[in-house]
């Protein structure tokens, strides 16, 4: 039987205090393969920049310019990532969403859609946060 040993015991990695992780069940659920390279590459960005409640505020064209990605494959990116239900996206915004499976997706893309401008966004944000 084979033991794991750290191939470079002195940089062993440590989770800090930030918001950025990956859920394991991103692979052992099988949600990875179902994406393509662009929206792994995504959803990877994503989940490292946003915020404690999943939020990014980074742009398009900043993530277009990060990712060495054009529109096309962005939107197709964002799209893919819409569609499997690990992000919501509402001009400017995403939210990285939970791996938890939803209880209706109908109801929830429902209710991730109700907000229709920015200050709304930033209403609900700070009622939440309260």
């Amino acid at each position: 039987m084979w033991q794991k040993h750290p191939v470079c015991p002195h940089r062993i990695r440590r989770i800090n205090n930030q918001f950025g992780w990956v859920d394991h069940r991103l692979v052992r659920d099988r949600h990875i393969e179902a994406l393509s390279h662009p929206a792994s590459a995504l959803y990877l960005f994503l989940i490292t920049v946003a915020d404690a409640r999943g939020l990014s505020y980074y742009s398009d064209r900043s993530i277009e310019k990060r990712l060495a990605m054009d529109s096309n494959t962005l939107n197709r990116a964002r799209d893919q990532l819409i569609k499997n239900d690990l992000v919501a996206y509402k001009h400017p915004f995403y939210q990285v969403l939970p791996l938890d499976p939803p209880t209706s997706t109908v109801k929830n893309r429902a209710s991730c859609e109700q907000a229709s401008s920015v200050g709304q966004i930033f209403k609900k944000i700070m009622e939440e946060a309260s």
